[in-house]
């Protein structure tokens, strides 16, 4: 159990007194709606108060991770006993006049609206964001995509900030992008991401929207609405998770208050009484019947806190994360 000493209760105050609440639920904090409580939070509303807090919790050693819209995660009971920086740096500028285009956008911002300001400047390239729930900074960490693109295809470069060192940029290769993943996601390596760029090219501001609104009718049509982290696992080589798990009969199965969707297998739902630890168990049956009907091993694409998980970290940006 960490315990925080009264000189870095007394560093925490200095700087963030106004920006800390102890002891908060993180359940209303994630999309799932449970999680039990984090031992400070600290409200970060640019990336320069976001740099100012990690670098804090760096020099005093403090468990950290980086909270944005909460999507994508599942947080035990037992919550996080550490420091969740709540980004909410989400500042957005669009560049339309740059050769490429350019969306320049803090981690914090919501992704959707990033892509959906995109197409009001006339900056095609981020449709397929405009439904994806979450941060800028959770999707370029984790590589997220939808509707056949992703990240990768429209990113230009990422602000990185490690500790002990003044911000740097870093390209798409540096990022080492693969299915749902990047270097951030893969390694131990404290960093936090500040901001992003993202290019796009010039295109009619109502054949953008036209495509957004093409997408999101779908997304209505094949994703259930309520309380859920998103997609649950990443799709296997030439499957998709949500096909095996319909296949091996799960669709409509229920621990506790979870349940896989019956309108989409890769989707766990609330059903408003639900733990985390249903929620993991849940996980757990998911993995096993389908592995012993099709010997494959799915891969959870969410990032569980608290949990006895090879992906947990103690420095890490967690949040929003969509599968196609």
């Amino acid at each position: 159990m960490f315990d925080f000493s009264s000189e870095v209760i007394q560093a925490i105050n200095s700087k963030f007194a106004a920006a800390c609440q102890w002891d908060i639920p993180l359940a209303q904090f994630t999309t799932a709606k449970v999680g039990g409580p984090a031992k400070l939070m600290i409200t970060v509303r640019s990336k320069e108060e976001l740099a100012d807090a990690a670098e804090l919790c760096w020099q005093y050693q403090l468990p950290l991770f980086v909270l944005g819209t909460g999507a994508n995660i599942l947080v035990s009971s037992k919550g996080f006993n550490g420091v969740v920086i709540h980004n909410q740096a989400n500042k957005i500028q669009m560049e339309p006049d740059q050769t490429p285009p350019q969306i320049y956008a803090e981690s914090g911002a919501n992704l959707g609206l990033a892509a959906r300001k995109a197409a009001l400047a006339g900056i095609s390239g981020l449709e397929w964001a405009a439904i994806v729930p979450g941060t800028v900074g959770g999707a370029v960490h984790g590589n997220a995509g939808a509707y056949g693109s992703n990240v990768q295809a429209n990113l230009t470069v990422v602000e990185i900030l490690q500790p002990n060192s003044d911000p740097v940029f870093w390209n798409v290769e540096q990022m080492q992008y693969s299915y749902r993943s990047s270097t951030l996601k893969n390694s131990r390596i404290p960093a936090i991401i500040l901001s992003a760029i993202f290019h796009g090219i010039k295109e009619d501001p109502s054949l953008i929207k036209a495509k957004m609104q093409t997408n999101s009718i779908h997304r209505k049509k094949t994703q259930p609405p309520g309380a859920s982290m998103g997609s649950m696992f990443k799709n296997p080589p030439g499957d998709f998770a949500g096909r095996l798990i319909e296949a091996a009969g799960l669709k409509g199965t229920s621990v506790g208050g979870v349940t896989v969707s019956p309108i989409h297998a890769n989707f766990f739902v609330n059903n408003e009484q639900a733990t985390a630890e249903d929620y993991w168990q849940l996980i757990q049956k998911v993995k096993k019947d389908v592995y012993d009907k099709f010997q494959v091993k799915l891969e959870l694409e969410i990032e569980p806190i608290g949990f006895p998980y090879p992906t947990a970290r103690p420095t890490t940006q967690i949040d929003g994360e969509q599968d196609d």
